[in-house]
């Protein structure tokens, strides 16, 4: 398959360099899998379409020389990719599992990408010491946008955005998350919706309007139990 060609079907476009990243990245992941479950998607075909096209295409929406952290960010989707695709990015991938982590650093390693930083750290902790740092957010496939929105939003800058990556059911998540949204001082702000052959994947881009309260984020355990 030309993926060069495949994402240029979608707008995106990418440089030889940037495809051979993409390769070695790819070729990394099957690698390690074969060790420890990264991803249920094997086949290099899929690794393109549905992580790293699905991940170029938020990719493509954030301006350059800003900041952005990656909530769990396991494999390093949507982070590497963006990183990738957007060096100029200062990127913050937080993955609270070793052996992922062990993973993000061979990649970093391998790739020799710049101001990108891998925090061991689960996010309400991560939070309590980075109130507010960051232009984005980003979260895929971590957990329910009405849990999620209290891991990621107290992240952000005012005036920044958090892009949650989600499949078909991102509105009724939408619809439940509405209060927590509210609660932490945030505004749903539109969302964009691609089919990548038999996948919906919409991006729901929630805007920061004012400071978050400094007792959010609660524990997991709280978070969990009683989502706001």
């Amino acid at each position: 398959m030309d993926y060069q060609q495949m994402f240029k079907q979608y707008g995106i476009s990418i440089s030889d360099q940037q495809l051979q990243m993409l390769e070695v990245y790819a070729d990394l992941l099957i690698e390690w899998n074969k060790k420890f479950n990264l991803t249920a998607i094997t086949d290099k075909d899929d690794i393109y379409l549905k992580h790293f096209l699905d991940c170029l295409l938020l990719a493509d929406k954030l301006q350059d020389n800003t900041s952005l952290i990656d909530v769990g960010t396991g494999a390093g989707f949507p982070g590497i990719v963006i990183k990738i695709y957007k060096p100029n990015i200062r990127v913050v991938l937080l993955e609270p599992n070793n052996k992922k982590v062990s993973f993000l650093e061979e990649v970093v390693t391998q790739l020799n990408l710049q101001n990108i930083f891998i925090s061991n750290q689960r996010s309400e902790d991560y939070c309590r010491q980075h109130y507010q740092q960051f232009d984005y957010v980003t979260a895929r496939a971590v957990a329910s946008l009405n849990i999620l929105c209290e891991l990621c939003l107290p992240l952000i800058k005012v005036g920044g955005i958090f892009y949650a990556m989600k499949g078909p059911k991102a509105l009724e998540e939408l619809q439940s998350a509405d209060k927590a949204i509210k609660e932490l001082s945030c505004q749903y702000s539109g969302k964009e919706q691609f089919e990548l052959q038999d996948s919906t994947r919409i991006i729901l881009k929630i805007t920061k309007i004012n400071n978050t309260l400094k007792k959010y984020p609660r524990n997991y355990g709280q978070i969990k139990k009683r989502p706001l």
